[in-house]
């Protein structure tokens, strides 16, 4: 179990098939934490926020008819279980969730936001029951939306444990545009990465990663070993890719010539 102290220093791939788009985290697991980790939150940096709760009800059965019944009705089918492989996941729990609970949440954060938020999740027989099932804090791992519409499909949870080490696709947040010396001379900002993976600590995932770009100049880039996160957190990928760089003039720069 994680011992928190508060110190004075205080993603996404989309897949598209046929009328489906498919927001998933590509490969969000549980790893058990080593015993040596330590937790503390470091100011400076961005904190994890309030856990939100999403309220669940059980479903019994699964397949085509009985989620295109619950999507009829309002609700969207959807799993949590504990380890990433759904096919193998420990502990797999069918539920079902409000629609438009999912639908706000999605549209509010922003779907790469969505994915890398822990939230409560509370299994009730009915979600006006005062009977709780289940509560359990949970990081979504994959969201299923209609390519025309976007409403929620379908939806998997992952069990966010404090004991566990998880992979998330965690977004990056750019500033500085305004200032930076490249910018300021007509050059673009070349987005390579929108979100990189990281293996957090379950009580220490951050809402997002902030990018400084205020001090980057026409030909410089920033790696994903320039990011500044909570020592705790591990690159998945390398640290000498490319997260963004400042290149060359605007196109409507070159057109003029």
């Amino acid at each position: 179990m994680y011992r928190f102290q508060r110190l004075t220093l205080t993603t996404k791939t989309l897949h598209r098939h046929h009328n489906h788009c498919f927001f998933s985290q590509a490969a969000a697991a549980i790893i058990e934490e080593p015993p040596s980790i330590q937790t503390t939150l470091l100011d400076g940096l961005p904190e994890p926020g309030p856990l939100e709760t999403i309220f669940a009800i059980p479903r019994s059965d699964s397949g085509k008819n009985v989620s295109a019944k619950e999507r009829k009705a309002g609700r969207v089918p959807s799993i949590v279980f504990e380890q990433e492989d759904g096919q193998h996941g420990g502990n797999k729990r069918l539920i079902s969730v409000k629609q438009n609970r999912i639908r706000n949440l999605a549209n509010e954060l922003g779907r790469p936001f969505f994915l890398s938020r822990l939230f409560e999740l509370d299994v009730r027989p009915q979600f006006e029951s005062d009977e709780v099932i289940e509560k359990v804090r949970v990081l979504p791992r994959a969201v299923h939306l209609h390519a025309g519409t976007d409403e929620p499909l379908n939806v998997t949870f992952i069990r966010a444990p404090s004991h566990a080490l998880l992979k998330v696709d965690i977004p990056l947040v750019f500033r500085g545009e305004d200032i930076s010396p490249g910018l300021r001379k007509g050059a673009y900002l070349n987005t390579i990465k929108r979100t990189v993976k990281f293996v957090c600590p379950a009580d220490l995932i951050p809402p997002f990663i902030d990018v400084d770009l205020s001090e980057l100049d026409v030909g410089q880039k920033l790696l994903m070993g320039d990011l500044k996160v909570h020592p705790a957190l591990k690159l998945v990928q390398s640290k000498d890719l490319p997260v963004v760089k400042i290149s060359g003039g605007r196109a409507s720069d070159k057109k003029s010539k």
